[in-house]
Formats: structure tokens, C-alpha cells, sequence
């Protein structure tokens, strides 16, 4: 997933693109599992993660024992609605999220949270690997506080085994959900409708116990 000129600095909310009032159309039904994309999601607890390139973080989460539904869009910035291309410009403030819906009797928040810090590198700012901009950065959108709460002790935790490899620090954006904003159909479940498309998902070889 590759674009020209990528900005790798964030840009602020009077200099962010303005967007539009209506929600992206696309098709809710989940490539792989027929499920709704869309909520309400009852019974089931719901994270937002960036990692990089979200096709490959989606694959991923949906790979996981108790991942009910999982979703790419974008998420941290100020444009209303954008597309894919505006998030490339680094115009819109917005990072590359996937939605991960998951079943708590079945996994925990913590699982989730230990695929998503072994399943990158959360040290390199507004990049992943070779993918360069503040749409790549690394961060983790939660949706209550006891989400919080568990966020910041494996955040802590495995920061100091970073740190200790030496690694670290830990660069990921922890901040309340704000807005999720579907992507585009054909980036849904890019990977199982393109087995053979690009993913740069590279984790650091540190675990966190």
C-alpha cells in the first residue's frame, strides 16, 4: 500500500481536509463470515487498533479465537468522512484502524491487546516499517475505561521489555474513540478477497507475558 509523497508530520485540525456530511456507502456484509459490519454488536465488546497497513492487521484479528467481526476504516483525526486517498495525503489527521469485535466469553480484552502489541512495532512514530505517514502510526481507540485501565498496564509492561531488548520507547496514541469511519468495500477483507496482496506486518519479536 503504497502512495507519493507521504506526510510524515501530523497535521492540525485548521489545516485538516473538511470532508463531507455523508457516511462512505459501501457493502456491510463481512467477505468471510457473512456478518453485519455495522453495530449495534450486542453482547460482544469492541476494540479500534492501527498497526501499519490495515490489510494485514485486519487479517490478523480475524484470525483470532473469539473475533466475532472485523472491520478497516480510519479514525484519530478531524475530517469528517474521508476516503482512502484523502488519509494518503496526511491531510486528514486519521490513521489506518481496523474495528475488532470480539466475544468476551470466549477471548479477553487482553488477548486482543497481546496480538496487537507483538504483532508490530509500536516505537517508530508516524511510520510502519517502509510505509511512511501519520496514517501508519501506531495507536489503540478505546471504548471505556476499564479498556483504558488494562490498555495502560500491558502498555507499561511492554514497554519495559522493549526497553530491555533494547528497544522502546513505546510511540503508540492511546486515546477515547471518537469517530470510526468505514473504509472503502474493496479494503474490506482485502487479503481474503487478494490472498497474494501487500502486507508489511512486521511485530518487534518481543512478547509480552
Amino acid at each position: 500500500m503504497f502512495f507519493s509523497s507521504p506526510k510524515a508530520a501530523m497535521v492540525d485540525k485548521d489545516h485538516a481536509l473538511p470532508g463531507r456530511s455523508n457516511p462512505m456507502v459501501f457493502n456491510p456484509t463481512h467477505a468471510i463470515n457473512g456478518r453485519s459490519m455495522l453495530p449495534p454488536f450486542e453482547g460482544l465488546e469492541t476494540l479500534v487498533v492501527a498497526m501499519g497497513c490495515f490489510w494485514g492487521v485486519e487479517r490478523r484479528f480475524w484470525q483470532q479465537d473469539g473475533v466475532v467481526i472485523t472491520a478497516v476504516g480510519y479514525a484519530g483525526g478531524f475530517t469528517p468522512n474521508p476516503t482512502y486517498e484523502e488519509v494518503c495525503s496526511g491531510l486528514t489527521g486519521h490513521t489506518e484502524v481496523v474495528l475488532v469485535v470480539f466475544d468476551p466469553s470466549q477471548t479477553s480484552l487482553y488477548q486482543m491487546l497481546k496480538v496487537f502489541w507483538e504483532s508490530h512495532d509500536p516505537t517508530q512514530g508516524l511510520r510502519q516499517g517502509n510505509d511512511i505517514g501519520s496514517q501508519y502510526r501506531s495507536a489503540i481507540y478505546f471504548t471505556n475505561a476499564s479498556q483504558l485501565t488494562e490498555i495502560n498496564r500491558t502498555q507499561e509492561k511492554f514497554n519495559a521489555e522493549l526497553i530491555a531488548q533494547g528497544l522502546g520507547p513505546i510511540t503508540t496514541e492511546i486515546a477515547p474513540l471518537k469517530h470510526f469511519y468505514y473504509a472503502e468495500t474493496y479494503h474490506q477483507q482485502y487479503l481474503h478477497k487478494n490472498p497474494g496482496g501487500y502486507c508489511g506486518l512486521r511485530g518487534t519479536g518481543v512478547c509480552l507475558e
